[in-house]
């Protein structure tokens, strides 16, 4: 079985703790299923793409039924659940999500990383290329990395943007929103949030002054 996780990345560290061993310019990970009838080898490239091959060990020919979804019957069925649970738990515990794919985005989230050790966090499913990041001290967001359209920030093109709404305090944001670099808050409070879209038109430097701007004002008030 070969399968490739859709918007997400390998991180090798993650994989070495995992129990992967490296082999060449693969990852292999070998586990049993079935109380140990079988043996279940999982291989990850550099590229994440993931392969598994499962073995019968007594036989030490491969087992492929479990691939076919028409093979029924309750020890087929088990051994596609156990397979299967292994795959879900290592693509949960050595990848991460690699959804935006914007130089700016990637550095935004670089520098949040490095300078207030946050991470984007996604936590809406029905809208997973979407996500928050917070103050770890007192769980306020100061930033939203979102996919939208140009057109719904009042933009003539249906480009798929990559944008980030930071806060503001209200008297800049009347002063600042020009509907062409700074835009209203995109679902936030517009009052307090603005939106850049993050596509080199308005400078990296700027757009991390703004973020740290938009940590101060998610402190903690009493």
């Amino acid at each position: 079985m070969h399968y490739t996780p859709k918007n997400k990345k390998i991180v090798v560290k993650k994989l070495l703790s995992f129990g992967f061993q490296p082999q060449e310019e693969t990852y292999v990970y070998t586990t049993d299923l079935m109380d140990g009838q079988f043996a279940m080898m999982v291989t990850v490239d550099i590229n994440g793409n993931i392969g598994t091959k499962v073995m019968d060990k007594a036989s030490e020919e491969e087992y492929v039924l479990h691939l076919t979804e028409i093979a029924a019957g309750s020890f087929v069925g088990r051994i596609r659940e156990e397979h299967r649970a292994v795959m879900e738990t290592i693509i949960e515990q050595c990848f991460e999500n690699d959804i935006f794919r914007s130089d700016n985005a990637r550095k935004l989230i670089e520098y949040v990383r490095h300078t207030y050790g946050d991470e984007p966090e996604f936590l809406w499913k029905k809208f997973s290329d979407n996500a928050a990041i917070r103050r770890a001290d007192n769980q306020k967001w100061y930033a939203v990395l979102l996919t939208v359209s140009k057109r719904k920030l009042g933009l003539d093109s249906d480009e798929i943007a990559e944008i980030v709404d930071v806060r503001m305090k209200p008297e800049n944001v009347v002063n600042i929103v020009d509907h062409q670099f700074y835009f209203p808050g995109w679902h936030m409070n517009k009052k307090n949030w603005i939106t850049i879209i993050l596509d080199g038109s308005v400078d990296f430097d700027e757009i991390c002054r703004r973020l740290d701007d938009s940590y101060q004002l998610a402190c903690a008030k009493k």
